[in-house]
């Protein structure tokens, strides 16, 4: 977050298919780590915290929650609240009572901030340093991220832009819908989440939910949703873009789209399914270990890799002005959604679908939030221009 202003966190509490090996095993690491970590402290409905800005609504029976399944699905996904991050709410709720201090939150990012944040962080590194394998370490780190992040932005950041609220680009941003016969998957990595100049976000701002998908990193629900989707619509319809070094990576033309009952210029009726485009949205330095967790692939097809393609013409985003890249063959992920329709719409098989039109109505959207954030940094008296990051052509 572009703000340093300290936020004291102020709750209101609200009551609240069969599945193959792999989710098999999946579910049972949930319940083993939330075992693991979940210290549960009575609850006395009679007792209620000293503070007057902390109001908390509790009555004896109801299942306390702090953020609501109607607020979770505000910030932009339509899955299941994730167990393991209303776990970690109710342990840091639990925490604060027994400790008599306030949750606050503050600064680039929204971070814990004071004496809690010092007790907190001894707590959860020991939790995470007694997990004993590296799925359950990933899955309590992701929840985590999200849990802090879910706390921190209550009240500050709008839910639809992810801006703080009196920067809010909403009635900027012009909804469009997206060809039917594709489908984009935000696979996005905690520490982007509600982060004000993430890009992926305008994807589901712009075409909606149900058209641009989020899926969290390491959040088993929104994993397993994902992973039945691609299961189902079969690997022929599932491309992540992404420059995969180790394996050959198609160009958007090399692609032959023409899997049995696929008809680009048929709507999609009687369950066909759309073409997935994965994008992965992330730092560079966690995209790796993001697209390396997306090798499952062979799990579910049996075969080694995830099936890959780039983008032959890059061109920079306006977002370079405040975000520059490492290097000039990389972008932002709504730059790179950008690319990708221009592309898709060079194919004769798409050219007459407006996914041309369709990036000249996302590009706005960057446009907007670029707008938005450069006005919140003169506001502040910030610099709007960063230091170049890429040296020549070194990636």
């Amino acid at each position: 977050m572009l703000s340093s202003t300290t936020r004291t966190f102020i709750t209101k509490c609200t009551s609240s298919s069969p599945s193959s090996s792999s989710s098999t095993f999946r579910n049972q690491t949930k319940m083993d780590l939330r075992t693991t970590f979940r210290v549960r402290h009575s609850r006395s409905s009679s007792s209620s915290p000293s503070r007057e800005d902390c109001f908390v609504d509790s009555k004896e029976g109801d299942t306390i929650t702090t953020v609501s399944l109607q607020e979770w699905q505000g910030w932009g996904t339509t899955s299941q609240l994730p167990s393991m991050v209303v776990d970690i709410i109710e342990d840091m709720k639990d925490l604060e009572k027994n400790m008599d201090s306030q949750m606050n939150f503050g600064g680039i990012g929204g971070k814990l901030k004071g004496n809690f944040k010092v007790q907190e962080d001894k707590k959860h590194r020991a939790t995470y340093q007694a997990l004993n394998d590296s799925e359950k370490k990933l899955q309590f780190f992701s929840a985590r991220q999200i849990a802090c992040r879910l706390l921190g932005s209550k009240g500050y950041l709008c839910q639809k832009c992810w801006l703080a609220l009196e920067d809010c680009m909403c009635s900027k941003v012009i909804p469009s819908s997206l060809w039917h016969g594709m489908r984009f998957w935000l696979y996005m990595h905690p520490k982007d989440f509600l982060r004000q100049n993430n890009t992926g976000k305008l994807l589901w701002q712009t075409f909606g939910v149900q058209a641009a998908t989020l899926c969290i990193y390491g959040i088993s629900e929104h994993e397993e949703v994902m992973w039945n989707a691609f299961e189902h619509a079969g690997k022929d319809m599932v491309w992540c873009l992404y420059p995969n070094k180790n394996a050959l990576t198609k160009s958007v033309q090399d692609i032959v789209f023409h899997p049995e009952g696929f008809d680009a210029h048929q709507p999609k009726t009687n369950g066909a399914e759309p073409l997935n485009f994965i994008l992965i949205d992330g730092t560079w330095n966690n995209s790796a270990a993001m697209f390396r967790r997306l090798e499952r692939a062979q799990l579910v097809w049996g075969e080694e890799d995830l099936p890959c393609i780039s983008l032959t013409t890059l061109g920079a985003s306006s977002m370079h002005r405040l975000r520059p890249q490492p290097s000039w063959d990389r972008t932002c992920t709504a730059a790179a959604a950008i690319g990708l329709l221009s592309e898709l719409h060079l194919h004769p098989a798409f050219n007459s679908h407006g996914l041309d039109n369709q990036a000249d109505m996302l590009e706005d959207s960057v446009d907007a939030l670029l707008e938005a954030l450069t006005s919140r940094r003169l506001r502040m008296g910030r610099s709007i221009t960063r230091r170049e990051r890429h040296k020549g052509d070194v990636c």
